[in-house]
């Protein structure tokens, strides 16, 4: 099935030192470029992460400091890479939830402000979980009708790439309209539809630290818009101020916000953050 898109899909996978956003980096990113006229674009990058891969994540890539010594650091290669995913979509297998956060806090850190909520997210992983609820091998199974360890390497990012690519069109082939019977198993070959469906969370930042919660008035009760949708406002997360709006604990405990600042939080989080407190001084 070819893809009905608009603008650019870039499928990636990514392989990192670790699972933490603050502290690991990644040392391999790979994705196909699909254009709306079905062309496809390969990239792999091999990433000096500037630390010392651990020796279980050598075990599982198979990619070694020795393979990493002579590499690029991220920061070195974020401009090309940033100009080739500028205008594009996204799609990953559990991508929303880990190599989209670890991306952008990777361009972060080069100083790039890669806006991905411009983006449309697409979360292969997600889709799955929905339709079938289970990893990528199962998927590959499941959708390809091929033992994935046939076809791949496992944990390699350029495999992995591959693989969600092929998983994606295997979806949309599966839950296809036109030849699926149960209208609740349903997916439209739009990028707007798979990235609504691919949602998972109320998160304002990739680390969940701010949400987006109904609106209350001073009496508790939701606020509405003139078409009687709940109004949403970002919250805190997290910490003693919990449940509290962003807007409102900026305005009475404004050391809270150099103290995420100069904590260990995701670069995200300190943007989101900052950016939140900009739009309300200028309300202000």
């Amino acid at each position: 099935m070819k893809l009905n898109l608009k603008k650019p899909l870039i499928v990636f996978d990514l392989e990192t030192t670790g699972l933490d956003l603050v502290k690991d980096r990644i040392i391999q990113l790979s994705y196909i470029k699909v254009y709306p006229d079905g062309r496809e674009q390969r990239g792999n990058e091999i990433v000096n992460p500037g630390k010392s891969i651990p020796q279980e994540v050598v075990a599982l890539t198979g990619i070694t400091n020795e393979n990493v010594k002579d590499k690029p650091a991220f920061k070195t290669i974020a401009a090309k890479i940033s100009e080739e995913f500028k205008g594009c979509d996204f799609a990953g297998f559990n991508s929303n939830y880990f190599d989209i956060p670890m991306l952008a806090e990777e361009f972060l850190r080069a100083g790039i402000d890669f806006d991905f909520s411009k983006c449309r997210l697409i979360d292969a992983q997600t889709i799955f979980h929905k339709m079938e609820r289970r990893n990528l091998a199962a998927a590959y199974k499941f959708y390809c009708g091929r033992a994935m360890e046939d076809d791949f390497e496992a944990h390699r990012a350029d495999q992995d790439t591959e693989a969600t690519y092929r998983v994606l069109m295997g979806q949309l082939d599966k839950y296809n309209p036109e030849t699926e019977p149960d209208p609740e198993r349903h997916l439209q070959n739009d990028m707007d539809f798979l990235a609504n469906f691919s949602h998972h969370n109320n998160n304002v930042d990739f680390a969940g630290r701010i949400v987006w919660a109904d609106m209350k008035d001073a009496k508790g009760q939701p606020v509405v818009d003139k078409d009687g949708n709940p109004k949403k406002v970002e919250v805190f997360n997290f910490g003693k101020h919990k449940g509290e709006p962003v807007a409102t604990v900026l305005r009475y405990d404004p050391g809270y916000y150099s103290w995420i600042l100069g904590g260990d939080f995701t670069y995200n989080t300190k943007q989101v953050l900052t950016r939140i407190r900009l739009r309300e001084s200028k309300l202000g």
